[in-house]
């Protein structure tokens, strides 16, 4: 994309007296956390909405205004945004859209300049685009995010990574349907309450919510029954969203499936972990290192409390350290491979596997390049190191068939259950 497009395609600047006014429209990235990081919104006066939408209709709005080169969650997104303009359900003159943005060398980074353009070929550059970025890619008159926002947010991943680790391992089991969920909503009400009057953040009030969670998930009544398990891996925005990945979810419930999938934090946790890796590889300022590591630290704090909070109930399995991740990765590919979401993939597969879910689906989006050559590209020394890793890629994008894609699902879980059966009977 021309650097022009960034001067060109300027929409309109979200403005203080929008703040009352107006409803921001987000993408549904993380289905797990979201609810959180709405209500965080709403406790600092803006009216946040997260988009829901699903459907084809949904990916050709995308592909109207989205050259179909560029990657598949920007079509997904996008989509979701700019049918919310389109279907009649928002006034375009009172609603802003936002994009959150970790910058480098992801395709994301032009989400914000795509989406612009997009606005300008629909006659609605008076709608504002507002970018959430941790590197300041751009400032707004009216957004503004307060340290005490970003604390909250970063709590809301801490909470939404440990009951959807939960939530995975419960309710493939649970004998009355629905009881999962509900103590999903149980907590996130109770936790939106907490943020509100800045409780839940640090401390005991912390260590207490997370233990009192686990025990309210284990409390859960749950059927003795064997699943296979499998692990899902792959681009962030796939990897996480049902309308990316098609409903994996909801397929891999109906094949008598547990699935787990890797929290959010240590996305973060490698973020942080790639500046410091710049620094060493490539030079630059001694002080975002130093602002990394301490980043890196007071994840691996949050990171410890939800293990401590794990500990009492060996019935749940626990995610490993980031630091033991990252030695993983160091055995299948170097950590200067960092694009997208680079070394971490590998390293989750093998964290997965050594966790016993050795049955592996890499959700891969058209349009991302480094996940597709880091995550095809290491597959063979994965199966040297694990021969019982069962690994799967799945390429998802605005053309692929959903049938195709859960067939080979199908033949991977064929050979999971074979695999099983096999080890059966040694045993």
């Amino acid at each position: 994309m021309d650097c022009s497009v960034n001067h060109k395609f300027k929409s309109a600047d979200f403005t203080k007296q929008m703040k009352s006014t107006y409803k921001i429209l987000a993408p549904n990235i993380f289905p797990m956390h979201m609810d959180l990081i709405q209500g965080i919104f709403k406790m600092y006066g803006y009216n946040l909405e997260v988009l829901k939408y699903e459907g084809r209709n949904i990916i050709d709005e995308g592909l109207k205004h989205i050259h179909n080169d560029m990657c598949y969650p920007a079509i997904c997104m996008s989509g979701q945004q700019l049918y919310a303009l389109t279907c009649g359900d928002y006034d375009p003159h009172k609603v802003a859209l936002i994009q959150f943005q970790t910058g480098g060398g992801c395709r994301a980074s032009n989400y914000i300049w795509m989406l612009r353009k997009a606005l300008h070929n629909m006659n609605m550059d008076y709608v504002p685009v507002i970018s959430l970025s941790f590197n300041r890619m751009e400032k707004s008159n009216g957004f503004k995010v307060t340290p005490m926002m970003i604390a909250k947010g970063l709590m809301a991943i801490v909470y939404g990574d440990m009951m959807m680790l939960l939530r995975n391992q419960i309710r493939p089991y649970e004998k009355n349907e629905g009881d999962t969920q509900r103590v999903v909503d149980k907590w996130n009400n109770e936790l939106i309450n907490q943020f509100s009057h800045n409780k839940g953040l640090i401390g005991r009030s912390l260590k207490n919510n997370l233990k009192n969670i686990v025990d309210d998930f284990s409390k859960i009544e749950r059927k003795n029954i064997k699943k296979t398990k499998v692990g899902i891996v792959g681009e962030i925005y796939v990897k996480y969203s049902q309308f990316g990945n098609n409903g994996l979810e909801a397929f891999l419930d109906s094949q008598d499936c547990e699935y787990m999938v890797p929290g959010v934090i240590g996305f973060f946790q490698f973020m942080f972990d790639n500046i410091q890796t710049d620094y060493e590889l490539y030079g630059g300022k001694y002080s975002s290192k130093l602002f990394a590591k301490l980043a890196e630290r007071v994840a691996a704090k949050m990171e410890n409390y939800m293990l401590d909070a794990l500990k009492d109930y060996p019935c749940f399995v626990a995610p490993s350290k980031f630091e033991k991740i990252r030695r993983l990765g160091d055995k299948v590919i170097g950590r200067g491979v960092k694009m997208g979401e680079g070394w971490l993939l590998p390293a989750e597969i093998a964290e997965l596997i050594e966790n016993g879910y050795n049955n592996i689906i890499c959700a891969q989006p058209f349009g991302c390049l480094p996940n597709h050559i880091v995550g095809k590209g290491t597959i063979r020394t994965l199966r040297e190191l694990y021969p019982q890793a069962n690994i799967c890629p799945i390429d998802y994008d605005s053309s692929a068939s959903k049938v195709n894609q859960e067939n080979r699902i199908k033949l991977m879980l064929s050979v999971a259950r074979e695999n099983e059966e096999n080890e059966a009977c040694r045993n």
